[in-house]
């Protein structure tokens, strides 16, 4: 009896768990283009559709049990969402980086409650996406919100297509001319791959990770500059 009403339990948290995703996938799909820009101002008007959402991640505390693909998925949809917030809350602006609060930007602040915890957005970057869940594409996965970032995707990740999603979207970017110009010989390319640099080159160089998503063959031997940050806001 006590296994059958566990599983019952957890097939009910399970089902909700769903149905909360869903809540911040349509949101997604309704005010986000195909290209990744985002119409705040629509958004604003289903605000408290996504505080729904976030008072179920709030909620929520991601097993060590889940796989790596439900932990990605579900802190990557958590990121966004609660960056989706903060813009939110200060709109109009023209940029994230002109939210301050007692001298720290947006990344610093702690607003982002997950599980009865209380988070920076840079804490579920840095701490528990790259070094827990360690993946290159996140950085294709979580969104900053500006111009330079990689376009923010307009689903909600999950368990199921977190990896292909991740794949598409780091393919999608790197071929992107609009964010990285790539030749033979030459690319000038996002500065994400400088700064984190590290997470790129696990297993060879820049260009061999770039190599592998990109449509265009870069010699070894490529010259590498790489582009301004434009933090506009990535506003439709």
């Amino acid at each position: 009896m006590k296994k059958i009403l566990l599983l019952c339990t957890m097939l009910l948290y399970f089902s909700q768990g769903n149905a909360q995703t869903s809540i911040f996938n349509n949101l997604l799909q309704k005010h986000v283009t195909n290209q990744g820009r985002v119409d705040y101002n629509a958004f604003k008007s289903e605000e408290a559709k996504l505080d729904r959402y976030l008072s179920y991640v709030e909620k929520r505390t991601p097993a060590v049990s889940w796989s790596e693909n439900k932990q990605k998925a579900f802190w990557m949809n958590a990121y966004n969402a609660y960056t989706i917030k903060i813009i939110l809350e200060n709109y109009p602006l023209k940029s994230i980086t002109a939210i301050k609060e007692g001298g720290k930007t947006a990344w610093k602040i702690p607003f982002a409650r997950v599980g009865g915890k209380t988070y920076t957005l840079d804490y579920i970057e840095h701490e528990i996406l790259r070094k827990t869940l360690f993946d290159p594409r996140i950085h294709v996965g979580v969104n900053c919100a500006s111009g330079s970032c990689p376009k923010l995707e307009n689903k909600a990740f999950t368990e199921e297509n977190v990896d292909a999603t991740l794949e598409k979207l780091m393919k999608t970017f790197v071929n992107d001319a609009t964010r990285n110009k790539i030749s033979t010989k030459n690319v000038q390319i996002s500065s994400i791959f400088d700064w984190f640099k590290d997470d790129f080159t696990k297993k060879g160089t820049v260009v061999d990770y770039l190599n592998t998503y990109s449509e265009i063959k870069i010699s070894p031997k490529a010259k590498i500059r790489y582009l301004r940050y434009d933090w506009s806001l990535n506003d439709k």
